[in-house]
């Protein structure tokens, strides 16, 4: 469908005030962090490495110096390592609300050009995080409210359950149970593999078509304790080496934050991310950038035991405003006239 373009007179007039509520919840935030003893932190978007994250794609630029050296940058998908290099240096805790781009990303939840709400809380248990995040949210957010047919109540604790019992409850399925097999996966949910469908992939359908859409619809829904694969950058459970200490927040029918309790080991990391590289290449086929070494020399260096959590700005001001689609609480929404989720 065609859409006026977003300069136009009638089109913003009828989004204006989803972005002055777009600006309350950005001071609402700062006012939050600022009042808990976080320093506001800013760091740079161009980066020599964007990270190995398998299934994120970065848009890659050239830098030419005054006297002609040119040198590959990419526009980093998050400002995480740039923040934990922080953290190393002494700085934390600390939060950043960044302007962050992920390419082959377009529709109704999801922008090449977004804000990320990053925090960083060194000593944070995973229980630490879950209460932060409420509080935050309590603040940000009223303390009931309608979105998407739901009446969300902030004013009560949020659902906490591991994804080993959330499969267990809405899909039958002992995850943990099944390991790493697709065949083994499949066979446990009575499903039939699609083609080239491996571990993952079937892991991710399951989740969206059966455990996703019981979550976070009455409040905070909190799916806890990913399976070790699903957590690159965190640390395994000390009470189960089969899961991370890792988390994600649904609201409204949305995910809106990603949480870590991070991973300081560099020799793991280095691990890791070299298990990442290949399985991307054999996704994509597509030319790579250098491994981070100064990422992994800080961790060697020492970073302090921390949390972390990125939260979807743009995702909180719709649920504050009651908008459904992305581009109705930006600016000026870039390549916003694509219906597709």
């Amino acid at each position: 469908m065609t859409r006026d373009p977003a300069w136009h007179r009638a089109r913003f007039a009828d989004r204006l005030p989803w972005l002055r509520r777009r600006g309350l919840a950005r001071a609402a935030i700062r006012a939050f962090f600022t009042a808990r003893g976080y320093l506001e932190v800013e760091t740079p978007i161009l980066t020599p490495a964007p990270g190995e994250e398998v299934h994120l794609r970065a848009f890659r630029t050239e830098g030419v110096t005054a006297r002609g050296a040119r040198h590959e940058y990419w526009l980093h998908t998050s400002p995480e390592f740039a923040m934990k290099r922080l953290l190393v240096a002494g700085a934390g805790p600390i939060f950043q609300l960044a302007r962050v781009f992920r390419n082959e990303q377009a529709g109704r939840l999801h922008a090449p050009e977004f804000t990320m709400l990053e925090w960083y809380r060194p000593g944070a248990t995973m229980a630490d995080l879950m209460d932060e995040t409420e509080a935050l949210l309590r603040a940000v957010l009223p303390p009931v409210f309608d979105y998407a047919g739901m009446t969300l109540d902030l004013t009560r604790p949020g659902t906490r359950i591991s994804m080993q019992a959330a499969f267990q409850r809405h899909a039958g399925i002992d995850v943990l149970g099944c390991g790493e097999t697709a065949e083994a996966l499949a066979g446990a949910a009575g499903v039939a593999r699609l083609p080239d469908e491996d571990w993952e992939s079937l892991f991710f359908r399951l989740l969206l078509d059966r455990v996703e859409p019981h979550l976070g619809r009455d409040g905070p829904g909190f799916l806890t304790h990913w399976p070790l694969a699903q957590a690159a950058l965190a640390r395994p459970a000390p009470e189960d080496g089969r899961v991370a200490e890792r988390f994600e927040v649904f609201l409204g029918g949305m995910e809106i934050a990603n949480a870590f309790i991070e991973l300081t080991d560099a020799a793991e990391q280095r691990r890791r991310f070299l298990a990442d590289r290949a399985r991307r290449h054999a996704l994509t086929g597509r030319s790579d950038w250098p491994m981070d070494e100064d990422f992994l020399a800080a961790l060697a260096h020492g970073m302090p035991p921390a949390g972390g959590v990125a939260m979807g700005f743009d995702r909180v001001v719709m649920l504050a405003t009651g908008a459904t689609r992305i581009a109705d609480v930006q600016y000026m929404p870039l390549g916003d006239d694509n219906d597709g989720d």
